[in-house]
Parts: C-alpha cells; sequence; structure tokens
C-alpha cells in the first residue's frame, strides 16, 4: 500500500477548520479522510511554527467571506431542491 501525500496548503486548511468554533478535530478528519492523529501532529507542528500559518489574505478566507459562501451555499441548495420538486411535477404524463 502506497502511503499517501498531503500538500501543505490541504494541511494549513484542516488546521484551520479543526480550529474553527463548535468544530471538533474527529469530525474534520473523519470528513477529510485522515486519521485524526494525524490533524493533532499537523496542529501541533503549526503550533510550532506558526510562520506556516501566516499566508496573504488572498489564500485564507476570512470568517466573514467563510459565512458568506455558507449562506451562499445554503441558497443555492433550496434553490436545487425546488428546482427537483418542480421537475418531478412536471415529468409526470397526464392522462
Amino acid at each position: 500500500m502506497e502511503r499517501r501525500q498531503f500538500t501543505d496548503e490541504f494541511k494549513r486548511e484542516a488546521v484551520r477548520l479543526a480550529s474553527q468554533p463548535g468544530t471538533s478535530k474527529a469530525g474534520i478528519s473523519k470528513d477529510l479522510g485522515i486519521n485524526a492523529s494525524m490533524l493533532h501532529r499537523w496542529t501541533r507542528e503549526q503550533e510550532g511554527n506558526p510562520s506556516q500559518i501566516a499566508r496573504s489574505k488572498n489564500e485564507m478566507l476570512s470568517s466573514g467571506e467563510f459565512e458568506r459562501i455558507r449562506r451562499e451555499l445554503a441558497k443555492v441548495k433550496t434553490e436545487r431542491d425546488i428546482l427537483k420538486k418542480a421537475l418531478a411535477y412536471f415529468a409526470v404524463d397526464p392522462k
């Protein structure tokens, strides 16, 4: 079995997600398909080397931008569900 390699950007994003309020490292690691101990190690490594976390503002999402994207995603999902129901309604062949 070959070992998976993760980019530094993936690691930084995983640590950022795990540090969000209301999230758990176990839940984030499960969502990302990685072992929880790996996420803990990445967190420790980045705490020891803060220069890895400090990146340009263009690379990281601000909390306001994150919330805006989350609201937009919820709206798009609602629109998708409405369109699915409409498609099912109009797909019925009246006789």
